[in-house]
């Protein structure tokens, strides 16, 4: 199941409270400036997250997390997907060193608000990939009181 998607647009706000209206959703600011999470509550934690134009998703080095950069040019792209997965967290990380392929689990409280496991495809694409133990904490974390301790307020709808 894909939990959330990230993609860039031109407008990142527009963009943001058009799918926002589409899902039945909210929009909040999201970490990087500039950037919307939108996200509509629903029984899975859904969620996709709005970048400008520009920005990617980098590696971190050795045990450091994904991070965003704004970017001219790149073969990195702004889309990452959550998915849970039936897989173990071991079977991952044989996957991935057998793909030569970046493997991070990222564990809740270490700068980020839960679990998953960054396995980056082509060591390209990010994808958060969450094993059945870690899928509960993360649609915990995905509930309206958790993302109001994490992102503030929903922001306003703009006026047409």
């Amino acid at each position: 199941m894909i939990l959330h998607i990230s993609i860039d647009a031109r407008d990142p706000s527009r963009a943001a409270n058009v799918l926002a209206e589409v899902l039945n959703g909210k929009v909040y600011k999201f970490f990087t400036p500039g950037s919307y999470l939108v996200i509509p509550f629903d029984n899975y934690g859904t969620h996709i997250v709005v970048f400008e134009v520009g920005d990617v998703w980098v590696p971190g080095n050795d045990a450091e997390s994904a991070r965003v950069l704004q970017a001219k040019s790149t073969n990195l792209v702004a889309n990452h997907t959550a998915i849970s997965v039936p897989t173990t967290q071991q079977q991952i990380e044989q996957i991935g060193q057998r793909e030569e392929w970046r493997v991070l689990t990222r564990r809740q409280g270490e700068g980020v608000p839960f679990s998953a496991i960054e396995f980056w495809v082509e060591n390209r694409i990010l994808f958060e990939l969450f094993p059945p133990e870690f899928t509960p904490q993360y649609l915990q974390t995905m509930q309206p009181d958790a993302i109001a301790q994490i992102l503030g307020q929903p922001i306003q709808a703009r006026a047409a």
